[in-house]
């Protein structure tokens, strides 16, 4: 197996957890906390406020489906921009815009032209977001007196990133409790407000102006190859937590064959308790698996997926399956710690400067094609089935299939990379 370990250098002294980190890397990383704060309780939190409204788990899922349609075309515009050395904030303030005019769409909507409308912008926004703040993170590791690793910096914003959206979907779970679930978007516009602000005030990393000299450019056929068994990885793991968005919410409320039907609040808080171990490991799990080959790290991340999923195959079949809920929230927590820092950081490093926004969008596509493709077929599923035990089962065996692509990755030859590289 091929061993693909990001390079290290040398760190700035530490004083406080937070200083050994470039100024424009926190700046990054205070942005997505903000902005995942927000969108947690509207990605997770969405499919139950329309199963509410009376709508079908297919309605439900084709909605999500949409909006994932919708976020291809703003994925490859962000990263288009991006390569024209646009700066990072252009494309998260365009977010910004378009998902404000979602929320309040879906805000205000019972119909289902008016929720299919409300997903749209917010696939637009998830698309413009998504390459840009994932970018700006090596941007942001570079700069500074003592420019730090990749894995490094993906681990602190990944973590930004689960912070946010537990705290933002245990919100969520309160307004259910109290009976207005709804407010999960004025929470998502008062913190899409905040990310604004944050951005007119010090603007994100922008990635250097490109060659005008043809030589300087590396034909496609060189760079794209070695990230295509990843990109394959990647469209397998970024599966997990789109069915964790729209599945598994549904799963909960409609019940198994002996687990019964939970309350939707219930439903809401124990999404937002796996969210919140994510919080716990993401940090800790992240650094372990920077000083590691990445082959490591997404190994373990499709060995958890798979274990978490069987656990929920099988707590359909009890009338105590509640626990294996529970118990399948921490392998399938650590599959997304293990996943999200570690294949985001080989996608830079094996890209060339030039092309990285092109790279990014690229692997970003991978969620957006993942949340098309996993909602629609899991929604056929919950409405053909009284249960999702088969669905889940399938997924099980698909991510211990995963398994032998991860022996596929191929570094690319480190020159390649200079400083940034993979050794």
């Amino acid at each position: 197996m091929a061993r693909l370990r990001p390079t290290r250098s040398a760190s700035p002294p530490q004083s406080g957890w937070l200083a050994q980190f470039p100024a424009a890397l926190r700046q990054v990383a205070l942005v997505r906390l903000v902005a995942s704060i927000g969108a947690g309780g509207v990605l997770y939190l969405t499919p139950i406020v329309f199963h509410q409204a009376a709508f079908s788990a297919q309605a439900v899922t084709q909605g999500l489906a949409l909006a994932a349609l919708a976020g291809t075309a703003g994925r490859f515009l962000s990263g288009m921009m991006l390569d024209r050395g646009l700066a990072c904030s252009i494309p998260v303030l365009l977010a910004a815009t378009a998902a404000l005019l979602g929320d309040l769409r879906l805000l205000g909507t019972t119909s289902f032209s008016g929720y299919v409308q409300g997903q749209l912008l917010i696939g637009i926004a998830a698309g413009l977001y998504w390459p840009a703040i994932e970018l700006a993170v090596p941007l942001g590791c570079r700069m500074g007196v003592a420019p730090i690793p990749p894995a490094r910096g993906y681990a602190l914003g990944r973590s930004a990133d689960a912070a946010g959206i537990a705290a933002g979907a245990l919100l969520g779970a309160l307004l259910a409790a109290s009976g207005r679930l709804r407010g999960i978007y004025l929470i998502d516009i008062i913190c899409l407000l905040a990310v604004v602000a944050l951005l007119l005030r010090q603007p994100l990393p922008r990635a250097a102006p490109p060659s005008l000299d043809a030589a300087g450019h590396t034909p496609w056929h060189q760079w794209l190859p070695p990230l295509l068994p990843l990109l394959a990885i990647s469209l397998l793991a970024t599966s997990l937590p789109a069915l964790m968005q729209s599945a598994l919410p549904l799963d909960l409320v409609r019940g198994g064959l002996e687990r019964a039907a939970m309350p939707e609040s219930l439903g809401a808080l124990l999404i937002g308790l796996q969210l919140g171990a994510l919080v716990l490991i993401q940090w800790p799990v992240g650094q372990a698996l920077a000083k590691r080959p990445i082959a490591q790290g997404l190994g373990l991340s499709l060995a958890s997926f798979a274990i978490g999923t069987v656990l929920l195959a099988f707590s359909a079949l009890s009338s105590h399956g509640l626990w294996l809920v529970l118990l399948a929230q921490l392998p399938l927590a650590l599959g997304a710690a293990a996943f999200l820092p570690i294949a985001t950081a080989a996608v830079i490093e094996l890209s060339p400067k030039e092309h990285q926004g092109l790279a990014m969008a690229l692997f970003s596509q991978c969620f957006a094609l993942s949340a098309l493709g996993a909602p629609l077929l899991a929604g056929v599923a919950l409405d053909a089935q009284r249960h999702a035990g088969g669905f889940w089962i399938g997924m099980t065996l698909l991510c211990l299939a995963g398994l032998n692509l991860v022996k596929r990755l191929r570094p690319r030859p480190a020159a390649d990379f200079g400083s940034d590289g993979v050794s």
